[in-house]
């Protein structure tokens, strides 16, 4: 019988965070709206959560899912983006990565928030086979809630897949 190999030690979830990545708004970031697109937005949360996953995991990882974003507010032609990302927690192969994104006025210093979001990512090996990553390691006050809150959707998601997989039945 083979024996399933120990997972890796945990980590802190500070070790593979992006803590702010800037992004200053040019006229081609534009929709028709004259504010920012938002799947632009988007694509760069995704990207930068790749890197917070690969960090985590030490692995090659792919987007599983992307739930509960949340547009809070536009941003505009001459607004600097601020990206903060961060594990939430990790299961077996899986990985949920929070992103908060906020547009700056450059001229006046003066923030907001603009949009939250959770992504799914599973990490896998050099055969595309799913792989064990560390367990995540919360450490401040605010790091244990998303944590704890990470449960929440996962149990949300899963619910969501069966109640859907029942109906194709």
């Amino acid at each position: 019988m083979a024996t399933r190999p120990e997972p890796r030690a945990s980590r802190p979830v500070s070790a593979s965070a992006i803590e702010q990545h800037v992004y200053k708004v040019f006229p081609n970031d534009m929709n028709s709206h004259h504010t920012v697109f938002g799947g632009m937005i988007m694509s760069k949360c995704d990207r930068l959560a790749l890197v917070v996953a690969e960090r985590h995991s030490g692995h090659v990882c792919v987007t599983a899912a992307v739930d509960s974003i949340h547009f809070r507010a536009p941003a505009k032609g001459n607004d600097t983006l601020l990206f903060s990302l961060s594990l939430n927690r990790s299961w077996g192969s899986s990985m949920e990565i929070g992103a908060r994104v906020e547009a700056e006025n450059s001229y006046t210093g003066e923030s907001r928030h603009i949009l939250s979001a959770f992504f799914t990512f599973v990490a896998l090996d050099e055969n595309d086979e799913p792989v064990d990553v560390p367990a995540a390691e919360p450490q401040t006050e605010e790091q244990k809630r998303r944590f704890k809150n990470a449960e929440i959707r996962r149990e949300g998601r899963l619910e969501t897949r069966k109640r859907l997989n029942e109906r194709m039945e």
